[in-house]
């Protein structure tokens, strides 16, 4: 059995009110559990509440009530900040927020050097890190020279380089083109499946959450589904009460169900859809 490194409780949270009136819940008793390895998705419109449980899992936030852990920690205990941070990186939408050196490489060793890591072993980490994200030819290079998914695997590698157990990405391809946003997915899955990293990958993209091996959607504050992609998206129906739509696959199977044909709503990648369509034309 994986062990959990995220976990919430009772999830509550509700920014300060202003002077006046009242504050609205943002997260409305959200609880889950999140295994060590995996890659999870979660999915929703802005305002869902997924970018405030995000900043929950390397306590940038705080509850309002309940409880969050990072790998057995209460994130509420001040005394082990470094510990849950060190335990879950985060890489945010703007890579340029997060890049703060001249040189590629310095901006990844901005973390470790922070950290107390030894010389020797920073070096170590940081070809380490860029190799990892396809950016080791570019070390020497200016951030600003980058292109936009260049700079977010650069801003990714610099997560690594802390060697973090659990990566959470919000939003990291929003400000991206498709070329961008492909190079860092592509990067997201290599971590997660070649290293072992825990990936939470905060999205409105219905694509990108489809690559996860498990969906969280969120509405209003709470969870309203949670399973693999395939079981997710079956469910049109409940998906289109919350104001979403499902990949175009999905959407394309579900259409011919409604007229009787019978196709699976699970075919959720390209291939499948294409080969149930084969099967239903032979």
């Amino acid at each position: 059995m994986n062990h959990t490194i995220i976990k919430t409780e009772d999830l509550h949270f509700s920014y300060p009110a202003p002077e006046e009136g009242t504050t609205p819940v943002v997260l409305d008793g959200v609880s889950l559990d999140i295994a060590e390895g995996s890659f999870v998705a979660v999915l929703g419109h802005n305002g869902c509440g997924k970018s405030t449980l995000a900043k929950h899992m390397n306590a940038i936030l705080l509850p309002s009530g309940g409880t969050v852990y990072v790998n057995g920690i209460d994130t509420s205990d001040e005394d082990r900040l470094l510990d849950i941070r060190r335990a879950v990186g985060m890489v945010f939408q703007n890579p340029d927020n997060q890049i703060v050196a001249n040189v590629v490489e310095e901006d990844v060793a901005f973390a470790p050097e922070n950290l107390g890591v030894p010389p020797a072993e920073i070096r170590q980490r940081v070809d380490d890190a860029l190799k990892a994200v396809g950016m080791y030819g570019y070390r020497e290079h200016a951030p600003h020279l980058l292109s936009g998914g260049q700079k977010q695997r650069v801003a990714i590698a610099g997560v690594i380089a802390m060697r973090p157990r659990c990566i959470v990405l919000d939003e990291p391809t929003a400000m991206l083109d498709p070329i961008g946003r492909r190079d860092v997915l592509n990067t997201i899955k290599t971590l997660n499946r070649e290293r072992g990293v825990t990936v939470v990958l905060i999205t409105h993209h219905m694509d990108e959450a489809a690559q996860a091996d498990r969906l969280i959607v969120m509405s209003k504050g709470r969870v309203v589904a949670d399973d693999t992609p395939k079981a997710v998206f079956s469910r049109v129906e409940e998906l289109r009460q919350v104001g979403l739509t499902v990949p175009q696959t999905t959407q394309l199977l579900w259409e011919l169900r409604q007229e009787g044909y019978d196709v699976p709503l699970d075919a959720l990648s390209d291939e499948e859809c294409a080969q149930a369509l084969y099967q239903l034309l032979k």
